[in-house]
């Protein structure tokens, strides 16, 4: 792996290996050794990787597996916000693989990339005192099969992507996206960009959530990034964690 010359004057460092249990446990263990961000943490394979609410996330190598430890990247109540910055760096890494690939992407609340409507990346915010640890894994040349919700590879949708050079890309497209944020004081921005590439914006969707489902019109984000949900009497309701099925899936959620 190598970091983009722009990460590179940016000051961001680079630490490779070729198997770990987490590059997210892996970068936080760094920290709480003195270690300080912006470091990348990648490796080919991950023996216990997870997704959110400590789901496994497969890791062969040949896919992307990486994690950006950032130190006091912003006040504690904005941490959260980084899952939008790192899923619109995704988008700006993988979609620069083939001419209109950008219209093939699309970001799925709260922390998904997809392609053709099926996952290709998700992304894990991890903290832990002043640090903060962003996970992110992509599928570049194949997926888990018999997920819940779909899943795919950027191979198999046709898009030649290898884990070096998405990792070159995407080091770049952090270090924009990071100060385009700029400690959240940019989130707006953020927000909208988010928008303009949101999966089912507008449609009906399925959210379930730990008490249950919710079905209806999604509206928009937040100023904070929550969900805003327009149920079948008119009322909204504004949701901060849950799980987000499309119109195009009738699967449970992943």
């Amino acid at each position: 792996m190598q970091l983009d010359p722009s990460a590179a004057s940016a000051g961001v460092g680079l630490i490779t290996h070729d198997a770990v249990g987490s590059t997210n446990t892996e970068a936080l263990n760094l920290a709480r050794r003195g270690e300080r961000g912006p470091l990348w943490v990648t490796a080919r394979s991950q023996s216990a990787g997870r997704g959110r609410r400590g789901r496994f996330w497969v890791s062969e190598p040949g896919n992307l597996y990486a994690s950006l430890l950032l130190t006091d990247p912003s006040p504690p109540e904005r941490s959260a916000e980084l899952s939008f910055v790192a899923a619109l760096a995704v988008h700006d890494a993988a979609s620069g693989r083939i001419p209109g690939l950008d219209k093939r992407l699309a970001l799925k609340w709260p922390n998904d990339v997809l392609i053709d409507g099926c996952k290709f990346a998700g992304i894990l915010i991890e903290g832990e005192g002043t640090s903060v640890a962003i996970g992110i894994g992509v599928n570049c040349t194949h997926h888990p099969a018999g997920t819940a919700f779909p899943a795919t590879d950027l191979a198999a949708a046709g898009v030649r992507a290898t884990p070096e050079s998405l990792f070159a890309a995407l080091s770049a497209a952090m270090v924009a996206r990071l100060a385009e944020w700029n400690r959240g004081a940019g989130f707006v921005a953020i927000r909208a960009g988010w928008l303009d590439r949101a999966a089912g914006l507008g449609k009906s969707i399925r959210v379930a959530l730990a008490e249950g489902e919710r079905v209806g019109h999604f509206e928009t984000l937040d100023p904070s990034g929550r969900l805003v949900l327009r149920l079948a009497d008119g009322s909204l309701e504004t949701i901060t964690a849950g799980d987000v099925m499309l119109p195009s899936d009738r699967r449970e959620p992943a």
